[in-house]
């Protein structure tokens, strides 16, 4: 992990600084490799991951209005990687919805309600939450606060 110290002003380094803005920029990146093709193609999506047709034309609208939300959250991350030390509440919110996300990916995993693919989903999202708590205390340890 990042051991930098912090400048004398309690603001990130220049190397740490990349590090963060570089995550945030791959949590983009992970979030637009999702919702792109889910949002355009919803019902190939969704057949991938669940394994099963979307057929009923309400649950099309809902499953690709999620990606919408996972395509929003990949711009509040670039947005992040532009200052890191200033958009903690995107992070929050983002984060929450990656933990809330994977959390209910595995519950639906567990009874085989998903495809195994769904375990790759679950675990990059895991992965960005455990580097987002690194972040976080980062930006504690430098003195700002998370809101």
């Amino acid at each position: 992990m990042l051991t930098t110290r912090a400048t004398a002003d309690g603001h990130f380094s220049d190397r740490e600084r990349k590090w963060w803005a570089g995550l945030f920029v791959i949590a983009a990146v992970w979030n637009f490799a999702g919702a792109v093709p889910g949002f355009l193609d919803t019902s190939a999506m969704f057949a991938r991951e669940f394994g099963r047709d979307l057929t009923d034309p309400v649950m099309v609208i809902i499953y690709r209005g999620a990606w919408g939300t996972a395509l929003l959250y990949g711009l509040g991350f670039l947005i992040v990687a532009r200052n890191p030390e200033r958009h903690t509440g995107v992070v929050l919110m983002g984060g929450l919805g990656k933990a809330f996300f994977a959390f209910h990916l595995l519950y639906m995993y567990l009874n085989d309600w998903t495809s195994d693919f769904a375990l790759v989903v679950i675990a990059g999202d895991a992965v960005f939450v455990v580097l987002f708590l690194a972040y976080f205390a980062s930006v504690r340890r430098h003195g700002h606060t998370l809101l």
